[in-house]
């Protein structure tokens, strides 16, 4: 599946998308946000506030909650702002 970063999360990581594989014990948003963490010390860094990471799966907003099997596309964002 294919992971793509917004805003200060891209900056943080000094990439846009990446291309992973997670093993199956990997269900939902929230898992994948914990298994990207335990194999990447400067995204752990980047979502040590983990509750304010927002997701979409195949453009849908989701919740951290939402599981992920079959999703293309995992969009991970930090929280936006309007004005």
């Amino acid at each position: 599946m294919k992971i793509l970063y917004f805003a200060w999360l891209r900056e943080r990581l000094n990439r846009g998308e990446e291309e992973v594989s997670p093993p199956p014990a990997v269900v939902t948003v929230a898992d994948l946000i914990d298994w990207l963490a335990g194999r990447d010390e400067a995204f752990a860094h980047a979502v040590e506030k983990r509750a304010l990471i927002k997701a979409a799966i195949d453009a849908k907003l989701v919740t951290q909650a939402a599981p992920i099997a079959g999703a293309g596309v995992v969009a991970l964002f930090p929280p936006m702002t309007g004005g």
